[in-house]
């Protein structure tokens, strides 16, 4: 039961992830960005208070895009700012530093590969895992692998990347 509500929180935080930015950057939708954006906060932190493993996810993903300087909007910074409320009301389990250094690097990872890579390279392998952010995908996979991570909380992050994706088809159909 515990990684059913998981994956639920991981799925509707992709999903509200995406289309908050989608409606912000395509649509200067202020508003309904932001709405999305609290309720991408509220999946978030309700993940990160319920499992030590989806903290480091979403700690590092939220760390990784600060230090990438891609909270580039009011929304960003209520979602932001409601997520470490919420954390901080409810707590967080305890993490290593360790760990969440490693989630952080590969989360930053992501951010600039997705933004610089294909402006320094026509490698169409390089072009499509950093597009689709495969950095951190690879890094929850070999934590879980090596038993840091259980192998459920890498197919919970999965389903957040598929739920990321579809919002985006969802957005450019009907917007």
């Amino acid at each position: 039961m515990e990684y059913i509500i998981l994956a639920i929180l991981f799925l509707l935080s992709g999903f509200f992830m995406k289309y908050s930015d989608d409606l912000f950057d395509d649509k200067q939708d202020l508003k309904f960005a932001s709405v999305f954006g609290v309720l991408c906060a509220i999946a978030s932190a309700g993940a990160t208070i319920y499992s030590t493993e989806a903290a480091y996810i979403f700690i590092a993903i939220l760390l990784g895009n600060l230090i990438a300087l891609k909270v580039d909007g009011i929304h960003h910074v209520i979602t932001l700012l409601l997520f470490v409320l919420l954390c901080l009301v409810f707590g967080i389990p305890e993490l290593s530093y360790v760990i969440l250094l490693i989630c952080i690097l590969a989360a930053l990872g992501d951010e600039v590969g997705h933004e610089l890579i294909s402006k320094v390279t026509d490698n169409k392998f390089l072009n499509l895992f950093f597009e689709y952010r495969f950095v951190m995908k690879v890094v929850i996979l070999l934590l879980a692998i090596g038993d840091i991570f259980s192998i459920w909380i890498f197919l919970c992050f999965l389903s957040f990347e598929i739920a990321y994706e579809f919002a985006g088809i969802i957005f450019e159909r009907f917007n």
